[in-house]
């Protein structure tokens, strides 16, 4: 397990304005979810983590060791970031190239490489693709490729950007048990999204972005709770708990398998 702490971490793109803004907490061993409105800083704090860029001021420090005295290929050993767009990730001509390709990047050998890219392809369902070019493929597919080439690495740290854009109910159960089974296997997984369904289903702790500021942190249910501060960040609720209310309930249910047994007792 991984630890990622935050120490007044700032970041701008330009002298006038701070994209992030003197954020302070700890990544542990919960699953945990960035949530808030486009422009809050969540794929700026990815990349911070991922190296693709530097604090302005403060730091990130992984495993106790700051980023900042890390380079883009060590960090690319420890974490893996599915991005939100995969055309910005993917560009082998084969599926199996493509997911080998960062196993091999960060020194696997080919065996293992291939061996751990099989296994990746099978966990989004993609196995008898390997030699399609991804690019023949729709968006929801090329997110699994993408999604399959990180797990391929067997990273400590698994970061996915809007993980659920253009999948069907069948990716994103999908998706959800890649979260549950990378949990179970000791890794920290953080995802930044929209989806608030998605959220409430899988993740443990919640994290509330609005304009470069942690604005709410907690327990995934306490956090979609304080309608207040999901007012704050221009966010709703997960539709269970709406419907909840409206139909009158007293009690908060935060997935459907909650709300069900409820109903069932």
């Amino acid at each position: 397990m991984a630890i990622i702490e935050l120490k007044d971490l700032h970041f701008s793109y330009t002298a006038e304005e701070e994209v992030i803004n003197g954020m302070n907490f700890i990544i542990d061993d919960r699953s945990t979810a960035i949530i808030g409105q486009n422009g809050a800083g969540k794929t700026t704090f990815a990349k911070l983590l991922k190296g693709l860029l530097k604090p302005t001021k403060g730091e990130i420090l992984l495993n106790g060791r700051s980023t900042k005295d890390m380079t883009v290929a060590m960090l690319a050993k420890k974490v893996g970031m599915v991005f939100q767009n995969p055309n910005d990730q993917i560009f082998k001509y084969q599926v199996l190239d493509e997911v080998m390709f960062g196993p091999l990047q960060i020194g696997m050998d080919k065996a293992a490489a291939r061996r751990n890219a099989e296994e990746a392809l099978e966990s989004v369902a993609l196995s008898g693709l390997e030699t399609t070019n991804p690019y023949d493929l729709g968006l929801s597919v090329r997110k699994l490729v993408a999604v399959a080439s990180i797990l391929a690495m067997d990273t400590e740290i698994i970061l996915f950007d809007e993980p659920t854009i253009a999948q069907d109910y069948a990716g994103k159960e999908r998706l959800k048990e890649i979260v549950r089974k990378l949990r179970s296997q000791g890794k920290t997984v953080i995802t930044i999204t929209h989806d608030m369904n998605f959220v409430a289903d899988v993740f443990e702790r919640t994290i509330v972005f609005a304009s470069g500021k942690k604005i709410a942190d907690d327990d995934t249910k306490s956090v979609f709770l304080k309608k207040d501060i999901l007012e704050r960040a221009y966010l709703e609720q997960p539709d269970v708990m709406k419907i909840s209310t409206e139909l009158g309930w007293q009690e908060s249910f935060l997935t459907i398998d909650e709300f069900v047994g409820a109903i069932k007792r």
